[in-house]
């Protein structure tokens, strides 16, 4: 249904509060501390419930901040979303999706987002005053994306912008997050080398060395939009939401896994490929029961990731546990999961380990070509008369969930929207946002320009912060670039000034995106840093490797330069162990746009180093700022003998 701000959704018609207290929280994260007037609800005969947060009248600025995702079953915002709100006086809207999108995929998608946004004004006007403003502004990334682009095509008067972050395409789920695992199970002995080419001073010939079955899966999957330079975290990949999602092509094509084994077309049907060799089917007997656990009489050496639990007799006989976790004998389940047959499980049953679903997942991709050939990512898997190449199956999967999260993009929206992608995004591949901006230019025409951006961030990855401590090393989070974006949705929406504009960046054949690395021609507004090494030798010439004796000194030189009018850095930090940890930080006269930086460094142990350094940003300058701050980095090799 089409909501407006005048509409009432009519089943949720009747909104109330049960708690309004005053509140305090601190962000863990900047240690800020905001105090607030915190009300509570929820709407009569439903599961959906929200939570406002207000600043002091004193401090309001007009507006209000709407974060959501759509697994979030619990109203309650976090610290950090409410401080970055309340600080900047911002009112600060969260709901729960009447208990998350998969238990409401109905109301869950944008309805109760809105219906939440539309009350928040009426509350809002009792606290502030009828005539006071209240422009709002709903974000979210990921599966939240979704859920922004969802709301804000499908709603009019509701918000008065978004901020869509690292969205993917309508047909991007699961096929982005099964490609992930295939190439994790047939390059996996050679990820390090792929990685180590695409690094600065490798060979850039990730396909050097690989057999013809790597080269080809390499090559599809890098088509389908993975960043190639995204392989630097190999170790760490797991298809990211691939367990959850995986639930749902099993219940909507559950005849696919015998399909894929047995018909020609299917790689499980190809003695050609690797995936026979990788399958396994172990029979064992149940010798303990545990909480969440069963120890096995007897597992079968190889890799016994993704196997399900098949029960072939006992209680249970018939049912399956979907993707359990091997440890020695012993069979856990996943996180979260809770099987319904766990209970009736006893020593003595007979179970059976098969990985069948986890390797033909991997392969979906091929079978669900969408029908829309602009989507481009699958134009590699079409025949020269663009027909596929591979049996289909008959339904699209990713459709059916990216419309439960809000439905379908189609580029027609009211207000003003500024999209975020990140240019290593392994789970959301970054061609989806180009994907997007043709949609919306398609239907804007002439007023395109007045109301979409797109800002990409180099050296990032999928989720807005970095998971640990030694990813900090090779990528950085983008919650500065959130923080900012939000802020200059704001001023377009009251005074019309623009907002920095679009980045600059090209998609290549195999649907990589490049940016711009000229920071004058970049466009958005992360700075762009180069980093260069040389030893003490005056004659030796700067560049991203050098080899030398250990014990010789190094000299390192970095440039951070800002695309114009978007602000100064403010920061700059080494690491020159790649360890995530920069311990060295240079000393900056002032903040400016444009800082060019020496430090030194000598290396006693011999082997291949790299380098980093990263360069952090902020609109005005400010030096103590806590929010909007917008980072890059850039790395180099050191070869010791």
């Amino acid at each position: 249904m089409f909501v407006t701000a005048d509409s009432v959704d009519p089943e949720l018609a009747e909104p109330y509060t049960d708690i309004d207290e005053q509140r305090t929280t601190t962000d863990p994260a900047t240690n800020l501390t905001v105090s607030y007037r915190y009300i509570h609800g929820g709407f009569s005969g439903t599961a959906a419930r929200f939570a406002f947060y207000f600043p002091a009248p004193s401090d309001y600025r007009g507006r209000f901040f709407h974060y959501t995702y759509p697994t979030f079953a619990q109203e309650d915002a976090g610290s950090d979303t409410i401080a970055f709100g309340i600080s900047l006086g911002a009112y600060v809207v969260s709901a729960n999706n009447a208990g998350g999108v998969a238990a409401a995929p109905v109301l869950g998608g944008y309805r109760v987002n809105a219906a939440a946004a539309k009350y928040s004004r009426v509350v809002a006007a009792g606290i502030y005053g009828a005539d006071a403003p209240m422009r709002g502004y709903l974000y979210g990334a990921s599966g939240g994306a979704y859920q922004t682009i969802g709301g804000i095509e499908n709603t009019s008067g509701v918000w008065d912008g978004a901020v869509p972050m690292v969205p993917g395409t309508p047909n991007a789920i699961p096929s982005y997050q099964g490609a992930v695992m295939l190439g994790l199970r047939v390059l996996r002995d050679r990820l390090a080398g792929i990685a180590d080419a695409l690094e600065p001073g490798g060979t850039g010939d990730p396909y050097a060395g690989l057999t013809d079955e790597q080269r080809s899966v390499l090559r599809e999957i890098s088509t389908l939009g993975f960043p190639l330079r995204g392989w630097w975290q190999h170790a760490d990949l797991d298809g990211g939401s691939f367990w959850m999602v995986a639930a749902s092509v099993r219940a909507i094509n559950p005849g696919y896994v015998d399909d894929f084994w047995t018909v020609p077309g299917y790689a499980g049907a190809d003695p050609e490929s690797s995936v026979g060799g990788d399958r396994v089917r172990f029979d064992a007997i149940v010798t303990h029961v545990g909480e969440r656990s069963l120890t096995l009489s007897a597992v079968p050496a190889g890799d016994l990731t993704g196997c399900d639990l098949v029960i072939t007799s006992g209680a249970a006989a018939g049912t399956s546990i979907s993707f359990v976790l091997v440890d020695g004998t012993d069979a856990t389940f996943r996180p979260g999961a809770s099987p319904p047959v766990a209970g009736t499980l006893a020593p003595g049953d007979h179970v059976r380990l098969d990985n069948s679903w986890y390797l033909a997942l991997q392969y979906y991709h091929r079978h669900q070509v969408p029908r829309s050939s602009d989507l481009y990512g699958w134009k590699p898997f079409r025949d020269g008369d663009g027909k596929p190449i591979h049996p289909q199956r008959t339904t699209l999967v990713g459709p059916i969930l990216a419309g439960v999260s809000g439905g379908i993009a189609t580029g027609r929206f009211d207000g003003k929207v500024i999209v975020l992608g990140s240019a290593l995004d392994v789970e959301a591949f970054p061609w989806s946002v180009d994907w997007y901006r043709h949609q919306v230019e398609a239907v804007a025409g002439d007023a395109y320009d007045d109301m979409f951006r797109v800002w990409f961030m180099d050296n990032a990855d999928h989720n807005p912060t970095t998971r640990t401590v030694a990813a900090e090393a090779h990528i950085v989070g983008y919650d500065g670039e959130m923080q900012q974006a939000l802020l200059d949705l704001d001023t377009w929406v009251v005074d019309g000034v623009a907002p920095p504009a679009s980045t600059n960046y090209r998609v290549t054949e195999d649907s990589q995106i490049e940016v711009s690395t000229d920071a004058r021609e970049r466009g958005g507004v992360q700075p762009v840093v180069t980093l260069a090494v040389a030893s003490a030798d005056a004659s030796s010439e700067r560049d991203v490797r050098v080899a030398v004796a250990a014990g010789e000194p190094l000299t390192f030189t970095m440039t951070a330069l800002v695309p114009p009018g978007v602000g100064e850095i403010v920061r700059v930090e080494w690491d020159f162990a790649s360890s995530g940890i920069f311990d060295v930080r240079s000393r900056l006269d002032r903040p400016a746009p444009e800082v060019q930086l020496t430090e030194s460094h000598t290396y006693t142990e011999t082997g291949t180093h790299f380098a980093v350094v990263r360069a952090t940003a902020h609109r005005a300058g400010d030096t103590d700022a806590v929010h909007g701050l917008i980072q890059n980095l850039a790395r180099v090799r050191v070869v010791v003998t």
